[in-house]
């Protein structure tokens, strides 16, 4: 299992995958909003996503958990 932990604070502008999801390396996960800025979070393996625990619109903090992949 692969934990995506949040690298930054900010809110979350879009959520592009949810459980079940199929993701290749490199895809697009989610999009966070920056100091004005959209910082994309990607896959970091190919895999399935099992869990999310984010939402649109949601205020996130620095090493927060948002998505769980499987392999």
């Amino acid at each position: 299992m692969i934990a995506i932990e949040l690298e930054t604070a900010g809110s979350v502008w879009k959520v592009l995958s949810k459980p079940g999801d199929r993701v290749k390396a490199g895809d697009t996960l989610f999009i966070l909003e920056v100091m004005k800025m959209e910082v994309p979070y990607e896959a970091p393996v190919d895999g399935e996503v099992v869990a999310v625990h984010i939402a649109e619109g949601q205020v996130v903090e620095e090493d927060q958990l948002a998505m769980e992949i499987a392999e």
